[in-house]
């Protein structure tokens, strides 16, 4: 239970890290572009090795398939109506006056960038703390690929909010309930499915791994390319192999 919770918290704490740096810094955008990419091609790399392979090990195709498509259409479906009340912002870096008027509210906005940004931690955070079932040791390629994913989503989605009206007191506050909540989701994650046979286990695993692939597709991919540029493929790639290579340490 204190591992979910520990490794659960020192991931998502990424998130607030990245807050304070967007905060007393002006990090440059193409950076970011670059730190969002490397986390890209991590998740990617982690999804696969860490939760795919390791479902299909314990169950079978079939399983695997309900969870991870039925992951990746719930969170699109869920992102169509987040977007709608300024979610799709959340991994901006750069927002405009015009962009907060399109909304009529500054304040709906920066709530939608939320609420969207505990969308993205939350299933991240269960992956972790499914991978401790059975009292398993955690797996850092896991922890590692969630905290560098998690530090451009701090960054991004403060800079939105702060356009958005909100004071660097509340921005903070805000991002300490995102790792409160991501907390409790590693916990649950690794206590609520231990006495689960193999094929939910696989299935909600696979759940937070289409989860996980359909928020990259759909957010962090388009803006590190925005950001980056060209070679955010390159960096990406790196993210890959940098999973890999800690999956097999």
């Amino acid at each position: 239970m204190w591992n979910a919770l520990f490794w659960g918290t020192l991931a998502a704490s990424a998130t607030l890290f990245g807050a304070v740096l967007a905060l007393k810094f002006s990090i440059p955008k193409r950076i970011i572009g670059y730190i969002m990419a490397l986390g890209t091609g991590a998740l990617i790399g982690a999804t696969t090795y860490e939760l795919l392979e390791e479902s299909l090990e314990i169950s079978g195709f079939t399983e695997v398939a309900i969870g991870f498509l039925g992951g990746a259409l719930v969170f699109t479906l869920l992102d169509y109506l987040i977007s709608h009340k300024g979610g799709h912002q959340r991994k901006e870096v750069e927002r405009t006056v015009k962009d907060t008027e399109q909304t009529n509210d500054g304040k709906t906005s920066g709530m939608g960038i939320f609420i969207g940004s505990v969308m993205d931690t939350l299933p991240e955070s269960a992956m972790i703390g499914m991978s401790l079932i059975g009292g398993s040791s955690v797996s850092l390629a896991l922890v590692v690929s969630v905290f560098i994913s998690n530090i451009p989503e701090g960054l991004s989605s403060s800079v939105g909010l702060q356009k958005s009206g909100f004071s660097k007191k509340k921005i903070l506050i805000m991002w300490l309930l995102v790792v409160f909540f991501s907390a409790l989701c590693a916990l649950a994650g690794a206590t609520l499915l231990d006495d689960a046979s193999n094929s939910i286990k696989a299935i909600v695993s696979c759940f937070a791994g289409g989860a996980i692939i359909a928020m990259i597709a759909s957010t962090m991919m388009p803006e590190a390319y925005k950001e980056g540029g060209p070679t955010v493929g390159f960096v990406t790639s790196i993210g890959v192999f940098i999973s890999l290579w800690l999956h097999h340490l």
